[in-house]
């Protein structure tokens, strides 16, 4: 059974980090997502945040086409894990963007904290590659498709 789709509306996704500015200068100077709202976040969601104790954490919206990003960055209590590293992991694997250059892009996002995950780099008519973001987040560049 699926819920209408006059009552369920894509809100964000969120991405815990370490560092807010640094993953503004990944997503926004390396991907074009502009900064959006920015809220400081207390104890008083410590129950909602599913995390005991102080809570201490700066809720960063991003925006680019549609797509919201909230990047989290935990002040209290520091952050911990780690992102997925295989796409048969269960949970938020990747997220993935059309590229017009993947070498040029890749080559960007690395001088903004980002590591080429070069195993995963598929060359010839269809062209990918995966990074870690600054935090290991897995980000997948491929070419986009010509008509």
């Amino acid at each position: 059974m699926t819920a209408p789709r006059d009552t369920t509306t894509f809100s964000h996704l969120g991405l815990c980090v370490a560092d807010v500015d640094r993953s503004l200068r990944f997503y926004c100077d390396g991907l074009g997502f502009a900064p959006a709202e920015r809220f400081d976040i207390d104890s008083t969601y410590a129950a909602s945040l599913e995390v005991a104790g102080d809570v201490a954490c700066v809720s960063q919206f991003i925006r680019r086409e549609g797509l919201a990003v909230e990047l989290l960055g935990w002040r209290e209590p520091a952050p911990v894990g780690v992102p997925s590293r295989s796409r048969g992991q269960l949970g938020l694997t990747h997220l993935s963007f059309y590229v017009e250059d993947v070498a040029a892009t890749a080559a960007r996002l690395v001088e903004l904290g980002g590591t080429v995950i070069e195993s995963t780099h598929l060359r010839g008519p269809f062209e990918l590659v995966f990074l870690a973001d600054p935090d290991g987040t897995r980000v997948e560049l491929m070419r986009r498709p010509t008509s």
